[in-house]
């Protein structure tokens, strides 16, 4: 009987020692609400089974860095709304600092960790007044925004942020995380042509990882998949004013860039100066392989479909020689496309600041819905080059499928492809000149 009264006990221990905790974070009126957060964060009681609770109806003065220890089942939801300073110069001296931990709201590691938001579309905002920043032109110790790192079986869903300072969601090193129903509003509302300059979505750096019903409106790519990544999934979201659904930029500096499986499909991309895009620094180093971009529709975007392996600083000179090396691509896919090309005459984006603009694109007139802008013998991996030679399969690399595109001033639809720098059928006539579809790009 003893026995099962001390099985009872440590029963009860157990279950008290693991039940859920929950911390609403404290908010004083005026105040920097951070180390109320921090303090209950070094007490080591809320970095496992706890929810961390911003609440509803409370208007919270986020003034310095919050840094999350690793953290395993935990929630962190933010049910009120959120506040950066609105002084430039304060967010500028603690970037500046040392120790600031490179991001506003920083995750270091974790398991099971989800980062929530609210359905009340008047509850839930992240406010950093990025607006301010856009005005005055000013880009120096900006703050990146959302750093969710290392975390294993992630969620990140609900959030929604108003007038980011620049970088938005990074997700570096985690794996196993599903990313959705996150709105991300990056728009300048002034008259003074301003713009969020740096401003990506989604950086997606890791493995294993969904993206979905996302909404973004911003001035840099909506999604950017760095080296490393690996099995990437990104669906059904909205993207607005920005650089595109990108790969990169990889290789810089003669760095080793490894992308592998990544799916972007069902996006609308509007006003955008880039649809579809893979940058690659010349000189690079790597490879990239199995990328898909299919089911896209876009709507007065410069750039509907762009690969470049010869991506360089425009503002520090002219293209540099080639060191003889650059990242390799492998099965690149482009399929179902549908929209409209900006080829408006006198037509400048925003975030040009050089001339010419450091999207340029020598020879381009404007209205080409597919530019790859290749570099001799990367387009086709060497292991697979011998494959088809030893098997005598023909092997296709970069391909563009179904592709239906008109352009604003119903000009004819063209495209610029170097024949020099392919082997296989790319699903159009390689050349510059008019876009005509070949059997494979009506496959």
């Amino acid at each position: 009987m003893a026995g099962v009264h001390l099985g009872l006990l440590l029963l009860l221990l157990t279950s008290c020692a693991s039940a859920w905790k929950t911390f609403v974070v404290p908010h004083s009126d005026g105040q920097d609400d951070t180390p109320g957060l921090t303090a209950a964060l070094a007490s080591g009681n809320y970095s496992t089974n706890s929810t961390i609770l911003f609440a509803k109806g409370t208007k919270y003065n986020i003034f310095t860095p919050i840094k999350f220890p690793a953290l395993t089942n935990v929630e962190v939801a933010i049910e009120g709304n959120l506040s950066y300073p609105d002084s430039i110069s304060t967010i500028q001296d603690i970037v500046g600092a040392s120790g600031f931990p490179g991001s506003w709201f920083t995750f270091t590691g974790g398991t099971n960790v989800t980062l929530r938001g609210s359905t009340d579309p008047n509850w839930g905002w992240i406010d950093a007044h990025g607006q301010a920043w856009w005005d005055a032109g000013q880009q120096t110790n900006r703050p990146h925004g959302w750093a969710f790192s290392k975390i294993t079986n992630g969620v990140i869903r609900d959030l929604k942020l108003w007038k980011p300072i620049g970088w938005n969601f990074a997700t570096s090193g985690s794996s196993n995380v599903h990313i959705f129903n996150n709105r991300i509003v990056a728009v300048s509302d002034t008259d003074l042509g301003s713009i969020p300059h740096q401003s990506p979505g989604f950086s997606a750096g890791g493995t294993d990882m969904l993206f979905e019903n996302n909404y973004v409106q911003n001035g840099d790519d909506c999604l950017t998949v760095g080296s490393g990544a690996k099995n990437i999934h990104f669906r059904n979201s909205y993207c607005e004013g920005g650089h595109g659904l990108s790969i990169g930029s990889l290789g810089q500096g003669g760095s080793v860039a490894d992308v592998q499986n990544v799916l972007i499909e069902n996006v609308v991309m509007k006003n955008s100066l880039y649809g579809a895009r893979f940058k690659s620094w010349t000189g690079g180093n790597g490879l990239a392989r199995n990328i898909t971009w299919k089911n896209i529709a876009f709507d007065n975007v410069m750039f509907p479909v762009y690969v470049t392996q010869n991506y360089w600083d425009q503002e520090t000179g002219p293209l540099p020689n080639n060191t003889g090396t650059n990242t390799h691509i492998q099965d690149f896919l482009f399929e179902n496309f549908i929209g409209t090309i900006n080829d408006k005459p006198g037509y400048v984006e925003g975030s040009c600041v050089t001339d010419p603009c450091w999207y340029a694109v020598p020879g381009a007139t404007g209205e080409e819905v597919i530019i790859f802008d290749l570099y001799p013998d990367t387009a086709r991996h060497a292991v697979l080059v011998l494959m088809s030679r030893i098997l005598g399969a023909a092997a296709t690399n970069i391909v563009a499928r179904h592709i239906v595109a008109a352009t604003e001033t119903q000009s004819p639809v063209r495209v610029m492809c170097n024949s020099s720098t392919i082997t296989s059928d790319v699903g159009f006539e390689c050349w510059d000149g008019l876009f005509i579809p070949t059997q494979e790009g009506l496959l």
